[in-house]
């Protein structure tokens, strides 16, 4: 998995790109949160170890689980400073960003995305993010720096452009719908 460092890239370079007039800074943390809480079935493992869709990357990194944090997101909505529709998509995404990103790993359990509708585990076609070791000492260790040296190079620069063309295309966007002076 990528480190809880960099699950957050997504949703702040979608977030920020889009700017707080969409997306409020209560989202934005929302969205924060969304992309990291799939890994709290580590500790679900624990407490139901019998029950394997409950093991590490199961229904906590399905998009059913995604969109069910969307749907509390836009039950808060109020609470966010947003509209429904908009926290729900953007948790929705954001959340859904943590299985997509655990499934370019090169390492650990693949991912039960479709959960509840297939048991099916899966893998992106290439994984190339170094998955990210367990523990502390371990991280503070040459392999941890290049996990750190992955995600840099396979998930900070891309989000970084992406929350530039996000920015971009909303601003494009602004100018056409915007009337002449």
């Amino acid at each position: 998995m990528p480190t809880i460092i960099s699950h957050p890239a997504i949703p702040l370079a979608i977030g920020l790109g889009l700017s707080s007039g969409v997306v409020s800074r209560r989202l934005l943390v929302a969205g924060i949160v969304g992309s990291i809480a799939p890994d709290l079935d580590v500790y679900l493992h624990h407490a139901f170890d019998a029950y394997t869709a409950l093991e590490h990357r199961g229904l906590t990194h399905s998009i059913f689980f995604a969109l069910l944090c969307g749907a509390a997101a836009a039950a808060f909505a109020g609470k966010l400073h947003t509209r429904p529709v908009v926290a729900f998509f953007f948790v929705s995404v954001a959340t859904a960003s943590h299985g997509f990103l655990d499934a370019f790993t090169n390492g650990g359990p693949a991912i039960l995305f479709f959960w509840p509708f297939s048991d099916d585990r899966h893998f992106m076609p290439l994984q190339f993010i170094q998955v990210s070791p367990l523990g502390i000492r371990p991280f503070f260790s040459l392999n941890g720096a290049h996990v750190l040296w992955s995600e840099l190079k396979w998930l900070w620069l891309p989000s970084i452009v992406l929350g530039i063309v996000v920015h971009w295309l909303r601003s494009a966007a602004l100018a056409v719908h915007s009337p002449t002076r």
